[in-house]
């Protein structure tokens, strides 16, 4: 039954590696955090009040408690993320890792360019698509699996499967996430 879960889930989203073992979308980011980076290392992720999600370095949170967090969040006036803005933030903080996804942004990310700002100071992207995962996999939004090298997803919010976790990776990221 696992290796149906992850044949099913590789190609129903395009990835490389999927790991099914997370009992919950929390599961799976924590999978992700000590598979990627270490503790004490910095991270870049959305700001809760703007929309983002508390194991993405809420101070309540392991994430928030084992790494450096830095917020972005959204402009003011467009309430959309500026990208110039976390650009130049994340040259300003050089994290280890940026994450994206969120439980309270009601609009497109725009993951190609968050892999390019990941990629100009030399971090992991990481997106945790749960809330999303249903309409990507129905074609209606952008696929973040081509951009990112780590994608988490529940499988009981928007694909209202079973409770549990999925983590998608690049396969050279396989060992380090099936050993976490």
């Amino acid at each position: 039954a696992e290796q149906l879960a992850i044949d099913r889930a590789k190609r129903l989203f395009g990835c490389e590696h999927v790991n099914v073992q997370p009992h919950s979308g929390a599961q799976a980011n924590m999978a992700v955090y000590f598979a990627a980076i270490k503790p004490g290392d910095k991270i870049l992720t959305m700001n809760l009040a703007h929309g983002g999600h508390l194991t993405h370095g809420h101070p309540a949170n392991f994430s928030g408690k084992f790494y450096q967090v830095t917020h972005y969040g959204v402009d003011e006036k467009t309430e959309q993320i500026d990208h110039e803005a976390l650009q130049k933030q994340a040259e300003e903080v050089q994290p280890a890792m940026i994450t994206a996804g969120a439980s309270a942004y009601p609009r497109t990310f725009d993951f190609p360019r968050l892999r390019e700002i990941a990629d100009s100071v030399g971090a992991i992207l990481f997106i945790d698509m749960a809330h999303i995962a249903g309409l990507v996999a129905g074609g209606q939004h952008p696929s973040p699996v081509p951009y990112a090298q780590f994608v988490t997803t529940t499988t009981h919010k928007s694909l209202r499967g079973p409770r549990g976790g999925i983590v998608m990776c690049e396969e050279k990221f396989a060992k380090a996430i099936d050993s976490t």
